[in-house]
């Protein structure tokens, strides 16, 4: 064979191979050890749909904590609503993000919080998804934005409103301090109005806080689905908007057809018409100046029964249900009912 005619290699020619092809594998690997961080993209519904549910589940817990003082001299917990609001979400925080646990609305969206610099520093990523959670310093600083923060603003708007600071009748003093209150809410909500367009670009940071701080959200785990489905959120859509529909049209309803109509369901008929002969079926007081309603001359008194025909012509009697076409004083002359 024409291999065996080759002269034996030296010991050493692997080493002079690795040697020459290294320069050539580290070129090539270059590229890869320059990107440290893997870009990952985090639902921007999923977090947005975990802020909403933590101000639902705290809008729960101060519902709860509002029954509980149900009983007690009423307006006086409307006078420590702020100090309530406070209270609750400081025992969020407590339970939650300073013991490195996610919030009720982050962990139903499979998120948590994850520190963006110490990720930035670290190197290598395998996935985007590694990194550790909040530091103390960052945890202390969101727990005074977020409920000291809110707490402090609460009240010095509602003591400004009640010191009327805006009236220009106040001192220099309060009016520029009102001003100036205008304006660092003016700022405050351009500046949010920012962060959310900048959120929706790229995904990162909810809000002002978790910019500043570099807390971002991740998933918790790759492989795990969101606990919230869209079904029951649009369950909950529907249920809103027919709740609002029923709001909006039962002031519309005319309270005394609605009766006429249920009257031949009842069960007394005979019993209630004996005992409510000499009453008025609207006032449910004796006619001072009674009047009988035609052709049925039934009792009413007058100013109820001209009203009630004046505002619906077509006006059932509410004992028999027959229309009302004129209306004739006890004992007196005919009136017809204008229509």
């Amino acid at each position: 064979m024409s291999g065996a005619n080759l002269p034996p290699l030296p010991q050493d020619a692997w080493l002079h191979t690795c040697r020459q092809l290294l320069p050539q594998w580290e070129s090539h690997s270059l590229p890869f050890s320059r990107q440290s961080i893997i870009p990952i993209s985090i639902s921007r519904v999923n977090q947005v749909d975990a802020a909403r549910l933590d101000i639902e589940m705290s809008a729960m817990l101060k519902e709860q904590m509002v029954k509980v003082f149900s009983l007690m001299k009423p307006g006086m917990l409307f006078q420590y609503e702020a100090e309530l609001d406070a209270f609750l979400e400081f025992l969020i925080w407590r339970f939650s993000i300073w013991v490195d646990k996610p919030t009720p609305g982050i962990a139903l969206m499979n998120l948590r919080y994850r520190d963006e610099r110490s990720v930035e520093s670290r190197g290598k990523v395998r996935t985007g998804l590694e990194g550790p959670g909040l530091t103390v310093a960052q945890k202390l600083w969101y727990c005074i934005a977020t409920v000291g923060g809110q707490y402090i603003w609460a009240r010095l708007q509602s003591f400004s409103a009640f010191r009327r600071w805006g009236d220009s009748e106040q001192r220099p003093l309060a009016r520029q301090a009102w001003i100036l209150l205008q304006r660092i809410e003016g700022l405050y909500k351009a500046a949010s109005f920012g962060n959310l367009l900048i959120f929706l670009y790229t995904g990162k940071y909810r809000n002002l806080i978790e910019r500043a701080l570099r807390a971002r959200l991740v998933y918790g785990s790759p492989n795990m689905n969101r606990a919230v489905s869209f079904e029951y959120m649009n369950r909950q859509l529907v249920w809103n908007e027919f709740s609002e529909m029923l709001l909006l049209l039962l002031p519309l309803l005319n309270s005394s057809s609605v009766k006429n109509l249920l009257r031949p369901f009842s069960k007394d008929k005979s019993s209630s018409s004996a005992e409510d002969d000499s009453t008025c079926p609207i006032c449910q007081a004796t006619p001072t100046t009674p009047f009988l309603a035609l052709p049925c001359e039934h009792r009413y008194c007058y100013y109820c029964l001209r009203t009630r025909c004046a505002a619906a012509p077509s006006f059932r009697c509410l004992r028999c249900n027959e229309p009302v076409i004129a209306m004739q004083r006890h004992g007196g002359v005919i009136n017809p009912v204008t229509k």
